[in-house]
């Protein structure tokens, strides 16, 4: 039994290390083609909005997670199942705005910057900005539009990675006349 459980440990870790591997050549190729950091990061969010847009059905199809209720709700799933289910890690959800529009999701390890170094021409690199917009797409597609940026990174010498989430507005449903 153990011999079974060690493998699929080592299967895990080596998954998590070859998803690792693979965008962080990603992230190289994109560095290469673009001329500057700023449309590097809009190329990644606009990759992670991309994989949002259609990672929510497989979420929401093996989490069997009901719809939230407010944002308190979202910002919880998001943490405790979605992260887990996809990264392998639990954020910490903290920093609320008074209004509680608007919260951070500190990771203490991001999985996606494991054996990554910024080379010192790419200062205004957001590595991680895929997170960004898978999260920004995924919400988008249950009808919640948001502002999701890096507030603090690893990769720039903070001591954990912040992701700072804010609603922007609940999205009404447009329905083609005669599909009410």
């Amino acid at each position: 039994m153990s011999r079974q459980s060690n493998r699929t440990t080592d299967s895990k870790k080596m998954n998590s290390e070859l998803f690792t591997l693979t965008y962080g050549a990603l992230v190289t190729q994109l560095c290469k083609d673009y001329e500057n950091d700023e449309e590097v990061n809009k190329q990644l969010d606009k990759m992670g909005y991309n994989i949002g847009v259609r990672l929510i059905e497989d979420f929401l199809a093996r989490s069997s997670v009901g719809r939230c209720h407010d944002f308190r709700e979202t910002a919880d799933v998001i943490a405790k199942v979605a992260f887990k289910m996809y990264l392998g890690v639990t954020p910490s959800v903290t920093n609320w705005s008074p209004a509680g529009d608007e919260f951070s999701l500190i990771l203490e390890s991001n999985p996606l910057v494991d054996f990554v170094e910024l080379p010192d021409n790419h200062n205004n690199l957001v590595y991680s900005n895929l997170l960004c917009g898978a999260l920004r797409g995924a919400l988008e597609m249950v009808q919640m539009a948001v502002d999701v940026r890096f507030a603090q990174d690893t990769l720039r010498g903070d001591s954990v990675t912040e992701i700072r989430m804010k609603f922007i507005k609940r999205i009404e449903e447009n329905l083609p006349a005669g599909d009410e």
